[in-house]
């Protein structure tokens, strides 16, 4: 990789691609927290767990969820679905101590209490299922209504250690937990962006397309809103339950939906395929896959489609996906980026497009 692709607010850069026996396939999923590294293996059905920070580019994981051994990568474990299998995850959250992952093929959240120790050890708690052997989207099938406790694709989680926030992409809503669940097939306390637990239709001031949930230490609230090309932010998350977003990164209101709002190239206030944010210090990084890039607000934005500070990933702010360097391959530079996460001043992207991360110290 050229690191100078990456602009001059990231420094001291480098690659990790997992496991040197079997790297990493399209990794949709990282969290850092508590010194330690979680990545979803999307590719390969799992998700890896260091206990330490890897500093070089390929280091054996300590723990592997949904697969026995490291060699292994089969859809569900080539088994029926059980506690200790995955299919596609994605999303993930932790604090060192407990586990969440969005296990969004089975149509669940699995909930770890305590950190894995263990090779493929099965999950203590589902969300989303009346038990661990079903897999059904909103329990009945595609076609049924979602319900309070029923999950359809569900790639994002996040938890402030008490509570969990769960996009429920595939139903359109966010799903709210007010206490992290002891107990399996539990339903929600409340939902964002719909009137009920039932509905599943949608208008567009609500979350159209929500695939990442985060909450920061202040309490606002970000959904990235990836159909509809934008991030919906409201400034205290109790209001996100009765209210539209405050501010919209992306897009000028509710009703427009274009993508790099329907220009040729990206600008600073443009997305595409946005798929996931992160807040960092006082402001928030927006991950603009499309683009494969991260703009970067050294503050919260207070209006709807204000300009990004910084970019990350590519050399301005108008510079694409598909810039003349990627021509003969896209190793150079990071590319359609699903996941991004912060812990400390790092800033570790799952450089999905490539199979691999990208690790480096913000210079913001």
């Amino acid at each position: 990789m050229d690191f100078n692709t990456l602009g001059k607010h990231i420094s001291k850069a480098y690659l990790f691609r997992g496991s040197r026996t079997k790297p990493f396939l399209a990794p949709r999923g990282v969290f850092a927290a508590n010194g330690k590294l979680f990545v979803s293996d999307t590719g390969h059905n799992r998700v890896f767990i260091w206990n330490t920070i890897p500093r070089t580019e390929f280091l054996e994981p300590d723990v592997i969820l949904g697969q026995e051994t490291i060699k292994a990568s089969g859809r569900n474990s080539n088994k029926k679905v059980s506690a200790s299998t995955l299919l596609y995850p994605s999303g993930l959250w932790s604090d060192g101590t407990t586990l969440i992952v969005a296990d969004a093929w089975n149509h669940r959240v699995l909930i770890w209490h305590r950190l894995p120790t263990e090779n493929g050890q099965p999950a203590d708690v589902v969300i989303g299922q009346p038990d661990f052997d079903e897999n059904l989207p909103n329990i009945k099938g595609q076609a049924a209504n979602p319900e309070a406790n029923s999950l359809n694709w569900p790639y994002g989680v996040f938890s402030d250690g008490k509570s969990i926030w769960i996009a429920d992409t595939g139903n359109r809503r966010v799903l709210y937990y007010d206490k992290i669940p002891g107990t399996n097939f539990k339903k929600a306390d409340a939902v964002i962006g719909k009137p009920d637990l039932t509905t599943r239709d949608y208008e567009n001031d609500e979350p159209i397309w929500p695939y990442s949930v985060k909450v920061s230490d202040q309490g606002v609230l970000a959904i990235a809103d990836t159909q509809f090309y934008r991030i919906l932010v409201w400034k205290d998350k109790k209001d996100a339950f009765k209210n539209s977003a405050d501010v919209i990164i992306g897009q000028e209101n509710f009703d427009n939906a274009g993508q790099n709002q329907f220009m040729l190239t990206p600008n600073s206030n443009t997305l595409s395929w946005t798929y996931d944010t992160c807040f960092h210090k006082n402001g928030i990084l927006v991950n603009d896959t499309g683009n494969s890039r991260i703009l970067v607000f050294d503050t919260i934005p207070m209006r709807s489609n204000e300009h990004a500070s910084k970019v990350i990933g590519r050399q301005d702010f108008k510079t694409s996906s598909e810039f003349k360097d990627n021509l003969s391959g896209t190793q150079n530079a990071i590319y359609w980026p699903f996941s991004i996460s912060t812990y400390k001043n790092s800033l570790f992207i799952a450089d999905t497009g490539n199979h691999r991360l990208v690790i480096g110290d913000l210079n913001t």
